[in-house]
């Protein structure tokens, strides 16, 4: 392995003041913050706003997912409020994934949501769904197939999906976890385990979030992505 994958720092969880408190106390140069639905509607965009103001590349997850003119509108609002990089379903299918890339015309990366870590292989056939890998592969193809940046999958497909889409589709994967400890998700892995399987982004949350010294946690876990260089 010779890339470094970045690590986003997930907010879930946090209040507006919590989070603006973290993220004092933490290094953009370090990290990204990812902002997702329950901060998001706490606090609006001018959680977005404070984030960037303090220098941060923001990753805003609220993975849209509805008609194309829709979510085209979604990911133009999300442009003007200079985010990096946006969330959307790739189960919205072809036009409304191509719907998104074109409103996000290069001005952030798109990245399509595959299957959620909550959710194993027995939670999809009840859904009538194939395996989480196969499940994966079709959506991610899909993704590529679209010309979207990248996909958002659990680090349990992400060795698959990187050898099927090579280096030109981004891998994004929550679910890091450094202990056994899941929580609500269920398809995890250590930060090594999803850096040697391609990921380009390690999403990590209540690892760093819930630690006694947050910005100690991302530096030990900052260094100990570098020495799989």
């Amino acid at each position: 392995m010779s890339a470094v994958p970045g690590v986003i720092v997930a907010l879930d969880g946090l209040d507006p003041r919590a989070a603006k408190k973290l993220a004092f106390s933490l290094m953009p140069e370090r990290c990204r913050l990812k902002v997702g639905s329950e901060l998001f509607l706490h606090a609006g965009p001018d959680i977005i706003r404070e984030l960037r103001r303090i220098g941060y590349d923001v990753f805003l997850d609220l993975k849209f997912h509805d008609i194309p003119n829709t979510v085209a509108a979604a990911v133009r609002a999300a442009c003007a409020l200079d985010v990096q990089m946006c969330t959307v379903h790739a189960a919205g299918g072809a036009a409304m994934l191509e719907a998104a890339r074109d409103a996000a015309a290069g001005r952030l990366a798109v990245l399509a949501v595959t299957v959620l870590t909550s959710l194993d292989d027995a939670d999809l056939m009840a859904l009538g769904q194939p395996s989480a890998r196969t499940q994966v592969e079709v959506l991610a193809n899909l993704a590529a197939q679209c010309g979207l940046c990248g996909v958002v999958c659990s680090p349990r497909e992400a060795e698959v999906v990187r050898a099927r889409q090579g280096a030109g589709l981004q891998i994004v994967t929550p679910g890091i976890r450094r202990d056994a400890a899941r929580g609500d998700q269920k398809r995890t892995a250590t930060p090594h385990e999803a850096a040697r399987a391609g990921a380009d982004w390690l999403v990590v949350g209540r690892p760093v979030t819930e630690a006694a010294h947050p910005p100690r946690a991302l530096e030990e876990l900052c260094d100990e992505l570098a020495q799989l260089a």
